[in-house]
């Protein structure tokens, strides 16, 4: 029924066209005045964007397109606020669907193995980008852009605004995904609790220097203990010196390819990954575009000391110095259940969650004062021991717009106004404010978050500072990452289990890796199903040549625990401020 009125309202408008395109600028300027304030445009400007998005629309007014992506509150207001927006602007009507992210990528990866025109766009991250170059059944938007997609491309799109246009950039120079939201994993704590002076004289007494923000994790793993051993107790309740998860759940497995191993020192130096070895421990030769292997007898680190101890420290951690429930938490659970307020610190803290847990005290959140500003702060990640100047410190979500091949011409086209309108100047600065998760330089820069900076616990000045470079999605040495994703979380969950140790959980990992991508190699020598730059294994060696060779895969360490390292948050932001000048 809603298809046949929706058909008839289509005929009436037709005959009716000139009312409609009143209509349509009418609508937009109240869209501008009501909802899409402030913006780094002039409400001049704003209209003149809009007028071109009504412009390029005609073509495709009355049709009813299907976008997919996962839940998080950004997303949220593109499905509930933006789509009305945008079909009241250019007439088409856009499906925004909101599913898990295990979901998404089942999606993406049901639709590039059958064909099938499933949905018309996906925001998926710019993880897959090494899946989706190799592939190349995902729109080459360079190209796109550039030829059968340039009419309906925004003059004003300004990609060198946006920050995270590196991560979905293809080994081969080309952009595959364009940035619709991003969020880092950093450090959180309570400040409230470290500017205590008794707490701080306590902990130098016991650990010989100053309780701040833990720079590696021989700090961070002080810091744990010392509060859930240590103190145990704040204003009558029970706290904790760790906040984690360990459900056996995919979940679990993003939780390591999330940078996990990087922040503990596993990969090579570069950005935004490691060359050779990136983050996963999958080696790709410097100017090649043929992964080799992720086991160290092949070259890679999947399975070696760094490695091995990342996996050893978050267990550890888990169970000694975290809530009792976190060990059956997922990631959606975890993160939330900061706001209770008995945690000390989170060494793997997301900032999708800012918004959350900047709520008032009213919805139950305990990490904020009566005037509602935030007890807690954010801060760079620490790195583990192996680390080095110039590798990667964290893990950043891109989610971005991708459009594959297999949607028809007419659909792709309609989605990608809707993409472009979502991430336009006219919205982002308001869509920002409600999602917290910056794409744009332009929009972190906007006046508008230097006034609510103080509310948001570090966001926006670790956003503007050069130091988010050192936060990067996977890159291109995987190369499918729907087919290697999935083998992590398994492993990992044994070792949490207990049935397995680190290292046999992450042999056994490395070993899988390798098989799948021998099977990927055999794929592509046999009919050029990843474009010639499939993986090219390695023969296995000696692990031993391999842990000599300079670089990742680095041999162990005599010692894993130096000297626990801190910083003042307020040293920290000064030096974020001078270097940003």
């Amino acid at each position: 029924m809603r298809t046949g009125f929706r058909s008839a309202a289509l005929a009436i408008s037709m005959i009716v066209a000139a009312p409609a395109a009143l209509a349509d600028i009418e609508k937009a300027e109240q869209w501008v005045n009501d909802e899409f304030q402030p913006s780094t445009l002039t409400v001049e400007e704003q209209m003149a964007e809009m007028q071109w998005f009504i412009d390029a629309a005609k073509p495709f007014a009355g049709m009813e397109i299907n976008v997919l992506s996962e839940t998080i509150p950004t997303h949220t207001y593109e499905s509930q606020v933006l789509t009305q927006a945008f079909e009241d602007i250019t007439g088409i009507k856009v499906n925004h669907q909101l599913l898990g992210e295990g979901e998404v990528v089942q999606a993406v990866q049901t639709q590039l193995q059958t064909g099938r025109n499933l949905y018309d766009a996906y925001i998926n991250d710019s993880d897959l980008i090494g899946t989706h170059s190799r592939l190349q059944l995902a729109v080459n938007l360079t190209e796109w852009m550039a030829g059968e997609g340039a009419d309906v491309t925004n003059p004003n799109l300004d990609i060198n605004d946006f920050i995270g246009i590196s991560f979905t950039t293809g080994p081969d120079g080309n952009i595959y995904q364009l940035p619709d939201q991003q969020f880092a994993n950093l450090y959180w704590f309570r400040k409230d609790w470290f500017d205590r002076e008794d707490l701080q004289e306590q902990f130098k007494e016991i650990y010989g220097y100053d309780l701040g923000v833990p720079r590696n994790w021989s700090a961070y793993e002080d810091i744990a203990e010392f509060f859930t051993v240590h103190v145990g107790e704040i204003d009558g309740v029970t706290v904790y010196g760790h906040m984690d998860y360990g459900k056996r759940a995919p979940d679990l497995g993003w939780r390591m390819t999330d940078a996990w191993l990087s922040m503990a020192g596993a990969g090579d130096k570069g950005l935004p990954n490691g060359v050779p070895v990136d983050e996963w421990g999958i080696r790709m030769e410097a100017g090649t575009c043929n992964p080799v292997g992720a086991s160290v007898s092949r070259g890679g680190a999947a399975n070696g000391p760094a490695a091995v101890y990342a996996i050893r420290k978050w267990d550890e951690w888990l169970r000694e110095y975290a809530p009792p429930a976190a060990a059956s938490y997922d990631f959606y659970q975890s993160l939330p259940a900061l706001a209770q307020g008995n945690v000390a610190q989170q060494i793997f803290w997301y900032t999708a969650f800012t918004a959350s847990m900047v709520a008032p005290q009213e919805d139950g959140n305990n990490t904020v004062d009566a005037a509602g500003n935030p007890l807690w702060r954010m801060a760079p990640s620490p790195h583990g021991p192996y680390w080095e100047e110039g590798q990667k410190l964290g893990y950043q979500d891109a989610g971005s717009w991708t459009i594959l091949k297999s949607t028809p011409t007419d659909r792709a086209k309609a989605a990608w106004l809707y993409a472009q309108f979502v991430v336009s100047k006219t919205v982002d600065v308001k869509k920002s404010h409600v999602g917290l998760t910056f794409i744009r330089d332009s929009t972190v820069r906007h006046e508008s978050f230097t006034e609510r900076a103080p509310q948001l616990g570090g966001l926006v000045e670790f956003y503007r500072s050069p130091d988010r470079v050192l936060w990067t999605p996977t890159g291109i040495n995987v190369p499918d990452y729907p087919k290697l994703a999935q083998i992590w979380w398994q492993q990992i969950g044994d070792v949490n289990s207990g049935a397995f140790t680190p290292q046999e959980a992450m042999d056994r990992l490395a070993a899988e890796m390798d098989q799948v991508m021998a099977r990927m190699q055999a794929a592509d020598e046999q009919a050029d199903v990843y474009g010639g730059c499939g993986p090219r294994l390695n023969e296995e060696s000696d692990p031993e040549y391999w842990l000599s060779q300079p670089g990742s895969p680095k041999p162990m360490l005599e010692n894993e625990k130096p000297m626990g390292e801190t910083i003042s948050y307020d040293e920290l932001v000064q030096r974020w401020a001078a270097s940003d000048e």
